[in-house]
């Protein structure tokens, strides 16, 4: 059994989790719900950074980051959700941009939840809330219009915009209406979306 190092709120590994639906191999994994926090979760002596989503594999060895990862279980499943050729380069790109998208959003939460207030640097933070808006616009103009296949590009961006919405209020929304139309969709045709939801 693959066991998967998670935390509900993480948008990297919600990406993961519904990857394993779309490729099929959900039954092959097992989820432990890590604190990233707790030494003594375990989660270091598997992954010498401490991040999730960590998997294990049947063998004891561990992949790491949810980029890896995914890639990996998309193997298991045949390679539904990263195809070849050219293709392939695109969608990469596509889990790039909403991966940084996701990281962006997640260092501003960080920032309020573990530095000091005293501390705080507003440059840094609105220099990741650019980020944020760039790679929203970029999408509205680029990715936004439904697809017949569903790749892991598709599924990170849902992962990211549901970030947004779960620690931002959905705030993107007004100003991007192609991208809610498109998460939609997405919802409706991916039920471990819902599925995967943090409470």
């Amino acid at each position: 059994m693959l066991v998967l190092r998670y935390a509900p709120a993480s948008p990297f590994a919600r990406k993961i989790r519904i990857a394993a639906d779309l490729a099929g191999v959900t039954d092959r994994l097992s989820l432990l719900e890590t604190n990233t926090g707790d030494p003594q979760s375990g989660l270091q002596d598997v992954n010498p950074l401490g991040k999730i989503p960590t998997l294990t594999l049947e063998n004891g060895e561990t992949l790491y980051d949810s980029r890896v990862i995914a890639e990996y279980l998309d193997h298991l499943g045949g390679g539904t959700l990263i195809p070849g050729g050219e293709e392939r380069f695109l969608v990469l790109r596509h889990q790039a941009l909403a991966d940084g998208l996701a990281e962006a959003a997640l260092l501003q939460v960080y920032e309020g939840r573990y530095r000091p207030a005293e501390h705080r640097v507003q440059s840094w933070v609105d220099m990741q809330a650019a980020k944020v808006a760039r790679a929203l616009a970029a999408m509205e103009k680029t990715c936004s219009a439904p697809t017949p296949r569903i790749t892991i590009g598709q599924v990170a961006q849902a992962c990211a915009l549901g970030y947004l919405d779960l620690r931002f209020g959905g705030e993107w929304r007004q100003q991007h209406p192609g991208l809610v139309a498109w998460l939609d969709d997405f919802a409706a045709r991916v039920p471990a979306f819902e599925a995967t939801r943090a409470p």
